[in-house]
């Protein structure tokens, strides 16, 4: 069994652990940002962590009313441009909190009079020295280079993030979500029997919108990294406007479907999918029965979730699938060709 198959089971353990253990350092800051309530919320990351920080973007405009930025850390490194940081709240992710080019971001931001938070899974990282304050994920030692628990870690720190600047997000309902991701883990044997259908796949298109956007380019980097599927990602709106020309019949398509505001545009999609002959499998849960009368297959989560916590536990049945359909390939998805777990970019 593959390191990232284990990683992705331990996720229930490692979410309650994170929000049992940093509620106390999450309420501190709360009364901070009361104090110095940032004007912006600027978020800076790389791979795994930037699809994590395009999921904080929605949820904290949606919850907050923040205007929310994602870095392009370019702009430093090699432009050598000058931000003005002032009223800001910048914000690095990283797993490892060693990314040269999001701590420089940081470093830079708070030299400048910014408000800078570091969330990461190391609390002896570089990233945790750097930041004026910090939010640690506590999942244990990530050994796949692949990340799978330190991603749903950092999507937790950032409904407590927006928590602590004021959404109104119940803890309460944010302890529900250890539980739904072992609801998710129980779709193992279903999800294994499903990935040798796809054994020879080679492309793919994933589909959110939403709260659920990040968790297309999530799946997708996961089908890229370790199952060397062309795997593209879209908004369910972005792909009408030209990539669904690429659809022919047998075409893979994978989509995020809760019910909520992002239904009716999924199911329009979804509906012109269908016209199309393409192969559809969506991942939903049991508020949404609609989906079967729309794809060729649902992955279905054994229990009602409502939208806005979905992104955690729709993305357990996608990791799964990554890590089984690499096992049907023949590939080891902890040793991905070329990569290594802490990649230094500028």
């Amino acid at each position: 069994m593959s390191r990232m198959l284990e990683e992705i089971r331990q996720q229930p353990e490692a979410l309650a652990r994170t929000l049992s253990t940093e509620l106390r350092r999450v309420e501190r800051f709360r009364r901070i940002v009361e104090k110095r309530k940032p004007r912006l919320v600027v978020l800076v990351a790389r791979g795994t962590s930037d699809n994590a920080a395009l999921f904080g973007r929605y949820l904290l405009e949606i919850t907050t009313g923040i205007p929310v930025s994602l870095a392009a850390p370019s702009i430093a490194t090699l432009y050598h441009a000058s931000v003005d940081y002032r009223d800001t709240l910048v914000v690095a992710i990283s797993q490892s909190g060693e990314s040269t080019d999001t701590n420089l971001v940081l470093e830079r931001a708070r030299a400048q009079g910014a408000l800078t938070l570091g969330i990461t899974n190391e609390r002896s990282s570089t990233l945790s020295r750097l930041a004026e304050y910090m939010f640690l994920v506590h999942a244990g030692k990530e050994k796949s280079v692949a990340a799978t628990k330190t991603y749903t870690g950092q999507i937790l720190m950032l409904y407590l993030l927006a928590y602590a600047l004021g959404a109104k997000l119940r803890i309460a309902d944010l302890e529900r979500l250890p539980d739904a991701a072992a609801a998710s883990l129980k779709l193992e044997p279903e999800i294994r029997a499903l990935s040798e259908r796809y054994r020879y796949m080679r492309y793919a298109v994933v589909v959110g919108r939403g709260l659920n956007y990040s968790n297309a380019f999530e799946f997708a980097l996961k089908l890229m990294e370790t199952c060397y599927v062309v795997a593209e990602r879209f908004s369910a709106a972005d792909f009408l406007h030209g990539p669904i020309a690429l659809v022919e019949p047998s075409f893979p398509v994978f989509a995020f479907t809760p019910s909520g505001v992002t239904w009716p545009s999924m199911s329009e999609t979804l509906d012109k999918l269908r016209g199309l002959q393409a192969e559809i499998v969506a991942i939903a849960d049991t508020g949404n029965r609609e989906a079967e009368r729309r794809a060729t297959r649902v992955v279905r989560i054994p229990r009602r979730i409502p939208e806005i916590l979905t992104p955690i536990p729709y993305i357990v049945p996608a990791q799964l699938f990554a890590a089984c359909l690499a096992e049907q390939k023949g590939l080891d998805p902890d040793r991905p060709r070329t990569l290594r777990k802490v990649t230094l970019t500028l």
